[in-house]
């Protein structure tokens, strides 16, 4: 359902935006009332790019992702997604992209080939010469690990399988691309393992682009090509994990001890600091720990920086080569 707002079109052929990019936007806005959810975002995602978007609860993250699948409209800014603009998707360009929800309870008593047969006759219509879609459901079953599925029931599958298959359900119109909401919510470990080796199956096959959102900080340090960390509406920070570690004031954490005293220091340049140490102290130091910012640390320190009033402004950032 769309949900009305004030919709100001962006322009169908905007100059600024780039068919190398699969998403696109310039100063996306979205209000509600007199909130403003989104407030000038900029966000571009390479063809083939794994991206998850991070963000604390209220972040702005879900009117994002609902504006660039077509589901909501924004109140300004210019948005392109696959060329398009979402607010004027039609079917062709939905049969494009795909779209995996936390969870849906449909189609229990159907088995999975049976569903994804019938899933795949709707794109068929929508084959090129350099695209024939959709994927065969033997295909298909094999990719995401449900061959031995094929006849089951789906309300009989177990949890990792049905998530396997809303994933399978999510790409088999072989979409160009995949936006995952959530996608490891209430798995086990084994579950979560075997999910983030299909999505780097996914990802390695080079024909489609994702866009992850989670809360799991070492999930998206795992699986993405970037991140992307959301609050309040604008984007706080843009790079891998290892060039966010840069943007932020994380200083690594150097444990050891010399002539049996224990020491903890931190520096910019760990390496550096520990090259210094051993040419000083050289056989005086033993017990050496060196602990770097995980993604998990860099992520916190931004928000409470940004809830304590104290991160004003990302153009202070150093700049990140996308």
């Amino acid at each position: 359902m769309v949900v009305s707002a004030t919709h100001e079109a962006a322009p169908r052929d905007a100059g600024r935006l780039d068919t190398e990019f699969v998403i696109e936007t310039v100063d996306l806005r979205m209000r509600y009332g007199a909130k403003d959810v989104l407030c000038g975002v900029d966000l571009r995602v390479k063809r083939g790019e794994v991206l998850a978007l991070l963000g604390p609860n209220g972040a702005g993250k879900t009117s994002t992702i609902e504006i660039l699948e077509g589901f909501r409209l924004r109140s300004a800014g210019e948005v392109k997604v696959l060329g398009i603009d979402p607010a004027n998707g039609d079917e062709q360009w939905r049969s494009r992209i795909g779209i995996v929800l936390q969870s849906w309870r449909d189609h229990g008593t159907w088995q999975v080939r049976e569903l994804l047969n019938h899933l795949g006759r709707y794109y068929a219509p929508y084959s090129t010469t350099d695209r024939v879609r959709p994927y065969r459901a033997d295909e298909l079953m094999e990719l995401v690990g449900l061959t031995k599925q094929a006849t089951a029931r789906i309300g009989r599958l177990s949890g990792g399988q049905r998530r396997r298959l809303d994933v399978a359900v999510g790409i088999v119109g072989k979409p160009e691309l995949l936006f995952l909401d959530e996608p490891t919510v209430g798995f086990d470990p084994q579950a979560r393992q075997e999910f983030h080796e299909l999505v780097h199956q996914l990802s390695g096959l080079g024909e489609t682009s994702i866009l992850l959102t989670t809360h799991d900080l070492a999930e998206a340090e795992k699986l993405s090509d970037r991140i992307v960390i959301l609050a309040g509406g604008r984007i706080m920070a843009d790079g891998t994990a290892a060039e966010l570690g840069r943007q932020v004031a994380g200083q690594a954490e150097i444990k050891y001890s010399r002539n049996g005293q224990s020491h903890v220091d931190t520096a910019d340049d760990a390496t550096a600091f520990v090259r210094q140490l051993f040419a000083e102290h050289g056989d005086e130091i033993g017990d050496l720990e060196v602990h770097k910012p995980s993604l998990e640390d860099i992520y916190m320190t931004m928000v409470r920086e940004f809830e304590a009033g104290q991160w004003t402004d990302t153009s202070t950032l150093p700049e990140v080569t996308q």
